[in-house]
């Protein structure tokens, strides 16, 4: 089998390596600082975490118990002991821009949760270190999840010709804003933007802690959003609880003028006629009579490899392959490889977000303006 990606280098990142692991910090304690946590202690071959910042004592206490790695109150403790290859951001959207700022004062390249700030003039002061000579990077995953970037590369691959239309239903804000950019092969173009949002009740699923523990019913909010870009439309769609519920599923579709992918099926026609099909197909280790082990090895259509794992045999769940992704993406890019995911992409994804949601709480169409960040 060939193995057919999109353009992004980052998507399919070398996962084995005879170098010594990349050295990271981690600012911030909380549920999604895990996440890195987690992967690199699952490829130690790969990744070493020096230390871990957190505010509060028992943060502290319940990292050092829980990950088996020093935590300090501030960021120039940890640099007092340790020399990081680069510093992972992991605090709230309002914290963010300071804590970004502090590190790249100190010279420490920065991978910060998404998303970078809160706000449009939180973004521009941001964008501005960048311009003063901060390597900031962002840590958006889900184009790097391995079906999502299956979909992507199929989106790219001219397989079905010119894109015009793309349908996201499979996360929240800029992360969908991101997925849409990518699957119509959108860059800094401004947009009309038209926003809805529509209220109902869903039955409760499972949360952070787990599963459900009385039946409920929970208020849902279902955004919908139409993206111009002219010539090109991005739909975005989603509604609250949708990571977790069990009634609620992703879909994306992409059409071009010579096929359509909806979520794994692919239609398309070799000449004008000569219909095809096929789908997008998980090869995994694990299941009945296979004794590798529970893994991913990557996902195929017809006899393309769309996504490749690059950490087999590793035990991870496709989140967690993509931060990892990230964390090699970012590793790399500290010693002279490409972006993994520049501020500035980062930058435009949270600017359409916002803007979606002023279009929401407005009910008008918003046409976006170009912003400093256009011109990376």
């Amino acid at each position: 089998m060939k193995t057919l990606s999109h353009e992004d280098p980052a998507t399919v990142p070398a996962g084995g390596s005879t170098k010594p692991p990349t050295t990271f910090a981690v600012i911030g304690g909380g549920y999604r600082a895990g996440f890195f946590l987690r992967v690199a202690q699952a490829l130690p071959h790969l990744f070493r975490v020096c230390g871990v910042v957190a505010r509060r004592e028992e943060s502290r206490t319940a990292v050092e118990r829980e990950w088996g790695v020093c935590a300090y109150p501030t960021l120039a403790e940890l640099l007092d002991e340790a020399t990081p290859d680069f510093a992972v951001v992991s605090v709230s959207a309002g914290a963010a821009p300071g804590v970004i700022a502090d590190a790249a004062s100190r010279g420490l390249p920065v991978l910060t949760e998404t998303p970078p700030a809160p706000d449009l003039e939180g973004l521009l002061s941001l964008y501005r270190l960048v311009e003063d000579g901060a390597r900031i990077q962002v840590a958006e995953q889900y184009h790097l999840e391995p079906l999502l970037s299956a979909q992507i590369a199929i989106a790219r691959s001219g397989r079905l010709g010119s894109v015009a239309e793309a349908f996201a239903s499979v996360c929240h804000g800029y992360h969908g804003v991101s997925i849409l950019r990518r699957l119509l092969g959108i860059g800094f173009e401004n947009a009309e933007v038209t926003a809805h949002e529509f209220r109902s009740r869903m039955k409760a699923g499972p949360d952070r802690s787990g599963d459900p523990q009385e039946d409920h019913l929970i208020d849902e909010a279902h955004v919908s959003a139409r993206l111009d870009f002219g010539g090109r439309l991005g739909v975005f769609d989603f509604t609250t609880d949708q990571y977790r519920s069990w009634i609620r599923s992703p879909h994306v579709l992409v059409r071009g003028d010579r096929g359509e992918l909806r979520d794994t099926e692919l239609r398309y026609v070799e000449d004008f006629r000569t219909p095809m099909r096929s789908e997008i197909r998980r090869i995994g280790a694990g299941h009945a009579g296979n004794h590798e082990g529970m893994f991913l090895r990557g996902l195929v259509e017809g006899g393309n490899w769309l996504y490749r794992n690059p950490f087999a045999p590793a035990r991870l769940a496709d989140d967690e392959l993509s931060v990892a992704a990230l964390l090699q993406g970012m590793a790399d890019y500290v010693h002279g490889g490409p972006e993994v995911y520049s501020l500035a992409e980062a930058c435009h994804d949270q600017y359409l977000a916002l803007t979606i949601q002023q279009s929401v709480e407005s009910g008008e169409g918003i046409r976006t303006k170009t912003q400093p960040w256009a011109a990376a």
